[in-house]
């Protein structure tokens, strides 16, 4: 790696470049004063970071032993809360409080709704987020299963009436319960129309078939329109905070269908957005970090766009523009076109040679990440209320912190980048991922080191458990996956991180979260499942995809979220010693063929992602499963597999040879699920020296000493040699030629 000095470090050339070439400029930061005091910053946070590292390994030897201690013996767990108490890993119950966050953006601080996250290494898929604000649920519904493919309601080469009067018919319901009519259903509408009042303002009548008027049971929820060409031709709606546009324009085919001429049935849908850099992507070097960082760079000034072939049509995509109304009174307004945006960072654990500090150690990429993410928003900020904040705020995720300590150290980090960067104070907003059982069971604590910037925190069940597994390791074998989900200490952690939020005041300071819909093409279950977090109280959960987004909108119509969350803040708080409880087999619970089954479940997670990390640096994909059913797979998917499969090899619920004999079947069946792939490379063909085959070994059989159970370490150094594989192949042919 070609290196460029800068005063004690030595970073990566293609990083230097881009950010002296391309992000210094327009900005009030100067090129000399940026990388003298990142070179202190580091001097002084680099250790510190290390130091909570070693903390952590230090706390699981404790936790190990304990267990081994008590080994055979029925589990106390108020000896167990003792002991953790003991040790400092479990902290004393803060005093009640309060956050104090401001300068919150609405769609954070305000406004409920789904929340979309994509990696930031795809231009394509960064743009979709940013653009996924406002969705068609005309084609939302048509593209998907919601609408069932039986008895002529199939989706066709052309358009099928048959489809779309059903799609009508669930639009229409909809329509009833979010803007209801006086009297009457939106299915018996002819046209709508806008009236003058005696007020001068504008209200909404409505045309039934039968030829007489009704009106909207609450002219309120009317706050806007357009017209064209002296036609109205939007509609604009709101509810529980939440946008439906509603779209005309008789000249139109497909506005035809509809006897009122509705065109489509817009609606405001990821309010904001995650652009990851962290689980859903694949940067295992410099050149790597520098693409997301570009497409973040993009983000930031407007000006990211996308070059792809949709079909067989060349295709080029941009940022949404904002899009404008008359409001009933007849002044102009204006809407976001765009989500708004937050960055998730990587975690605490992962270093970065990247940058390489004064003794020629590798940089904790957090820190590189906080540095590098945040001067790239400095533009944004300049552009004021046309940016992404038009509070003049920067939103960073941080995922993986363990504990209170870690959760001030990212506080204090922030500080420093605030400093560096001429920036005020708290201008950095953090958001939380509830992800760790340290952090989980010291909640309250980790939000009081964050009070004064904290606008996130989220559960993230995947993680959790794979931290669960890793921590408990030595307690025993766990029981199945889709067990673990079944327990106490499930529901009490995902009630509590609710309860948690309430008790400080996260309510119209910032969002509480819940994850992510894993089925990106079972978008009929999700309907009929995820209305579930808006009901526990959460104003903001995660979706795949911009359709799962504009679909899972309609829960947040249903569910005034707001009105629930009051409603919540007087149940006590979830009782955390249930998250103490560890979710372990009974003896002999399982069957052969059970445990079997469990087996080649997490081998196929396992094979069937690792396969495009390691060969394509693909982060987040459509994996198929054991039924192949495709699932949302990335870095939190692979750690709960990887470390349950660890867990039963170390207590004996099964053997080496069962695994082993699971990962030869299950690498010829993922390659067969990716044989229309003509770049794929099939494992089967030689397992032994198949890259991706060896990383999944590796994570299964040396699983127990990966630190906390990440997969990261043993990910980057096989995709490294992927990448180099890849390079010596492409230049084999001039080397031939040149002899």
């Amino acid at each position: 790696m070609d290196r460029i000095e800068r005063g004690g470090l030595k970073v990566a050339g293609v990083l230097a470049d881009f950010v002296e070439k391309e992000v210094l400029p327009g900005t009030h930061v100067h090129r000399k004063g940026f990388w003298q005091g990142f070179e202190a910053l580091i001097n002084r946070l680099a250790p510190v970071n290390r130091a909570l590292l070693n903390k952590r390994e230090a706390f699981q030897q404790q936790i190990d032993d304990w267990h081994m201690e008590h080994r055979g013996q029925d589990f106390d767990v108020d000896a167990y809360r003792s002991f953790l108490e003991q040790i400092g890993y479990l902290v004393t119950e803060t005093e009640d409080f309060h956050i104090t966050t401001t300068k919150v953006d609405p769609e954070i601080s305000q406004i409920a709704g789904p929340q979309l996250v994509v990696p930031l290494d795809n231009a394509r898929f960064a743009l979709n987020a940013a653009n996924a604000r406002w969705g068609s649920l005309f084609d939302a519904l048509y593209g998907t299963d919601v609408i069932e493919e039986n008895d002529g309601h199939e989706k066709l080469v052309t358009y099928n009436p048959s489809r779309g009067a059903k799609v009508f018919e669930f639009v229409n319901n909809f329509l009833d319960q979010a803007i209801p009519l006086d009297d009457a259903s939106h299915s018996d509408v002819r046209e709508y129309r806008l009236i003058d009042g005696l007020d001068h303002h504008k209200h909404v009548e409505v045309v039934l078939k039968d030829g007489s008027c009704t009106a909207l049971s609450d002219q309120d929820v009317f706050v806007g329109y357009c017209y064209a060409d002296d036609i109205v031709s939007r509609l604009l709606f709101r509810n529980h905070g939440l946008h439906i546009e509603m779209t005309f324009d008789p000249s139109v085919a497909e506005c035809q269908r509809h006897p009122a001429g509705l065109c489509d049935v817009i609606l405001e849908s990821a309010v904001t957005s995650i652009q990851d850099l962290e689980d859903s992507v694949a940067a295992v070097d410099a050149e790597d970090k520098v693409v997301a960082y570009r497409n973040w760079l993009g983000l930031m000034k407007g000006t990211l766009t996308a070059k792809f072939q949709k079909g067989y049509r060349p295709t080029e995509r941009s940022m949404a523009p904002d899009r404008d109304y008359r409001s009933p009174e007849g002044e102009f307004f204006t809407l976001p076109g765009r989500s708004t945006m937050m960055v998730r960072n990587v975690g605490h654990s992962m270093m970065s040679d990247a940058i390489l500090d004064k003794d020629g150690n590798e940089v904790p990429e957090g820190i590189i990440d906080a540095v590098i993410t945040s001067l790239i928003a400095v533009h944004d900020l300049k552009r004021g209320p046309l940016g992404n904040s038009r509070t003049g705020s920067v939103y960073i995720v941080k995922p993986k912190m363990h504990g209170p300590e870690e959760a001030a150290f990212a506080a204090k980090l922030f500080g420093q980048v605030e400093a560096l960067l001429g920036l005020p104070y708290n201008t950095l907003k953090l958001g939380m991922m509830d992800e760790e059982r340290r952090t989980s069971i010291n909640l309250k604590a980790c939000i009081a080191e964050l009070k004064e910037r904290i606008i996130f925190i989220n559960t993230g069940f995947l993680d959790r458990t794979g931290d669960e597994i890793h921590t408990c390791m030595e307690a025993g074998a766990m029981q199945r996956k889709e067990d673990m989900k079944k327990q106490r200490w499930f529901d009490v952690y995902e009630n509590y991180n609710v309860s948690a939020g309430l008790m400080t005041g996260m309510p119209g300071r910032g969002q509480i979260g819940k994850g992510m819909w894993p089925k990106p093409d079972a978008m009929f279950d999700m309907l009929m499942d995820k209305i579930d977090h808006t009901l526990a109280g959460a104003n903001c959960a995660w979706v795949p995809s911009p359709t799962a987004a504009t679909l899972h909108a309609i829960h947040y119509h249903m569910v005034d979220v707001h009105k629930r969350q009051l409603l919540l803040s007087h149940n006590p708080p979830a009782d955390t010693d249930a998250m103490l409880s560890i979710p372990t087999l009974r003896q002999n619970e399982l069957s052969e063929s059970e445990i079997l089954r469990e087996i080649d479940n997490n081998v196929q997670g396992i094979l069937g992602y690792i396969v495009r990390w390691i060969d394509k640096g693909i982060g987040c994909s459509k994996v198929p499963d054991i039924s192949n059913t495709n699932l949302m797979e990335d870095r939190a998917t692979l750690r709960i597999s990887s470390q349950h499969l660890a867990n039963w090899l170390h207590h004996g619920v099964c053997n080496e040879s069962q695994v082993m004999s699971s990962l030869r079947r299950i690498a010829v069946k993922v390659d067969d699920q990716n044989a229309a792939d003509s770049r794929y490379c099939r494992m089967s063909d030689d397992l032994d020296n198949n890259l991706a085959y060896q990383a999944a070994r590796e994570l299964i059989f040396e699983g127990r000493s990966q630190p906390n159970g990440y997969t990261e370490p043993v990910l980057h150094r096989y995709r490294r040699k992927a990448k180099a594989a890849q390079m010596a192949l492409a230049d084999q042919p001039l080397a031939v030629a040149n002899r």
